[in-house]
Parts: structure tokens; C-alpha cells; sequence
């Protein structure tokens, strides 16, 4: 009699005791609770008065509006955080370790999960100049991008050195082809405004970085899995967003175009924390040693819609 299977989230379903599952449900629900109560704590901040005084003669309100950050942007600090949702071009997967893999996945349609735990989200820093005009921004983002692991795919070239399968399961032969971790960039940004329209503030910014995902990589004929955060090459991005101006921060909505060239080395090895693993990194490449599992690329190309808050400091003598 053939044995019922499970595979994929039902496998993992299963060897989860109950008790455990409650347990991750829960701090999930706390996560997202705590996330939601400083997204919360960010819009107040942004939302509290300038401090001016609100007994000032209402023929003057008008003109102290038009010289408030809210209507006015000028040299300013500025710290935001955001959320939101990427999607990812289909983009050919490699695989080479010179005698053993020359192995291409065509056209993997990666996907994102922006919502699942850990969350697609992003942290920046900027710095605007005297008249509120050009400026320049450092941002980090934190997305993710996922192999399909059971839909029917084809494989060209070589694998564990033998002629690769034409259609088969990633599932098949990998348990993980993922960068869930992060498809983490870290950018540095210029950025040009377009005007203000009261509160309204249109921008535009360019600029590039570097690769920083956690690689999970596990083929399953290795007994040894990539687990860990890596450098993995430069990249660059290009965004258009819109700024509403509150009392002492903003409101924003973006888009963003990002291009992304991995190159990652399977290295067999689990990580930890990522200044080791840089460092972890940095020694390999030092001593000239090559991954025993030889290289993984890809290139992660993006449209990414996100939404946030930025809450400003402006130096005082600004802000007279």
C-alpha cells in the first residue's frame, strides 16, 4: 500500500507540534500589533503642533502657515520609515561549480509574500539643503523574493555533473531558492522636489548601493545548506514620490524602480548575524578561497510601491 506524503507547508505544518503553532501565531499577532503602534506613534509625531504661538491674530495666521516646514520645506533632517508591496520581473537563475553544475533555470517568476512574516518594509535617512530643493537620502529596503518551488519548470544544462531534467519541481532538487531574509538593498540617493502645492510636495531621487540578502540555498543532494547574509554585488534605483506636509513630519506615498545583479557564493554555511557573516565574507575573499558550492546568480529587476512617515528636525534657525 503506498504511504500518503506530505510536502512543502503541509510538511512543515505537520512536524510543528500545536502548542508551538499557537506559540508562533501568537508573536506574529504581537508583531504586527507592535508594528501597528509605531506606525501609530510616527503619524503623532508627525502630527504635533510647531510650538508657535495659537493666540497669534487671525489676519497673520496665513502668512505664519506660509513660513511653517509644513508649507515651506527648507533645510531639514528628516528619519521615515515604510511598508509596501514589490513585484519581481521573471529573471533566469544559474548555478555553476566548475565539474559538477552548469545549471540555468529560465525565467523564474519570483514572488514576494510583502505582508508574510518577516514583512517587506524599509528605513531612510535624509538631508535637505538650504531652500528645500535638492537633497540627499540613505534608504534600506528589506524585500524578499521566492523561488515557486511546485509548479512545473524547466531546467537547462547540468546538475550533480549529469545532463539536468527538462520539466521537473524546483521542489524536486532544491529545498530552499529564496532570498526571505531580504532581498536586502542599501542605497545612497539624490533627490530633487518639484515644487510645493501647499502641503503637497512632489520629488524625484536616483541612486544606487550595494546587495546585502540573506541567501537560503539548500540543494538537496548537499548535506550542507547557505544560510546567511551576503554581499552579493551593486545596485541601483530610481523612485518618483509624493510628500504631505504635516506640522512636524510627512505623510508619503512612492514608487520605485530597482535593478539588482546577484552574484552569491554557496557557501554550505549557516549565518547568523550580519556583521559575522560580512566579516565571514570578507576572509574567504581575502585568502582567495572559493565557495565549495560554487556561485549562484540571478538578476532581481522591481517595480516596488510603498507608503510611510517621516518625522523631520529642522535646525532652529531655520525654522524662525
Amino acid at each position: 500500500m503506498t504511504q500518503p506524503t506530505l510536502t512543502g507547508s503541509a510538511l512543515s505544518h505537520a512536524c510543528v507540534p500545536a502548542g508551538m503553532r499557537q506559540s508562533i501565531g501568537a508573536g506574529r499577532a504581537l508583531e504586527c500589533a507592535a508594528a501597528a503602534a509605531a506606525i501609530g506613534l510616527i503619524v503623532l509625531a508627525a502630527a504635533l503642533p510647531t510650538g508657535q504661538a495659537s493666540s497669534a491674530a487671525s489676519d497673520s495666521a496665513g502668512a505664519e502657515a506660509s513660513r511653517s516646514p509644513a508649507y515651506a520645506p527648507g533645510r531639514e533632517s528628516t528619519f521615515g520609515a515604510y511598508l509596501g508591496a514589490p513585484y519581481h520581473y521573471p529573471s533566469d537563475f544559474h548555478l555553476k561549480k566548475e565539474g559538477l553544475h552548469d545549471l540555468t533555470i529560465p525565467n523564474v517568476e519570483w514572488y514576494t509574500k510583502p505582508f508574510d512574516n518577516p514583512l517587506y518594509y524599509g528605513a531612510r535617512i535624509q538631508r535637505w539643503t538650504e531652500g528645500g530643493r535638492f537633497g540627499t537620502m540613505i534608504d534600506f529596503t528589506h524585500s524578499k523574493a521566492y523561488a515557486p518551488m511546485t509548479t512545473d519548470t524547466k531546467f537547462t544544462g547540468t546538475l550533480n555533473g549529469k545532463p539536468a531534467p527538462e520539466v521537473v519541481k524546483v521542489q524536486d532538487y532544491f529545498s530552499k531558492l529564496e532570498f526571505s531574509h531580504g532581498h536586502n538593498m542599501l542605497t545612497l540617493n539624490a533627490l530633487m522636489r518639484l515644487g510645493s502645492f501647499g502641503q503637497f510636495s512632489p520629488y524625484v531621487g536616483v541612486g544606487g548601493g550595494i546587495s546585502l540578502p540573506h541567501s537560503e540555498i539548500h540543494l538537496k543532494t548537499d548535506p550542507t545548506r547557505t544560510y546567511e547574509y551576503q554581499y552579493t554585488g551593486l545596485n541601483g534605483q530610481a523612485l518618483f514620490g509624493m510628500e504631505f506636509r504635516l506640522a512636524t513630519g510627512s505623510v508619503f506615498l512612492e514608487y520605485k524602480f530597482t535593478l539588482a545583479d546577484y552574484e552569491a557564493p554557496v557557501t554550505g554555511v549557516d549565518g547568523n548575524w550580519l556583521p559575522f557573516d560580512m566579516w565571514r565574507q570578507f576572509s574567504r575573499w581575502w585568502s582567495g578561497e572559493e565557495p565549495p558550492g560554487g556561485w549562484a546568480s540571478t538578476r532581481l529587476t522591481s517595480h516596488q510601491v510603498i507608503g510611510g512617515f517621516y518625522v523631520r528636525f529642522v535646525p532652529e534657525l531655520a525654522a524662525r
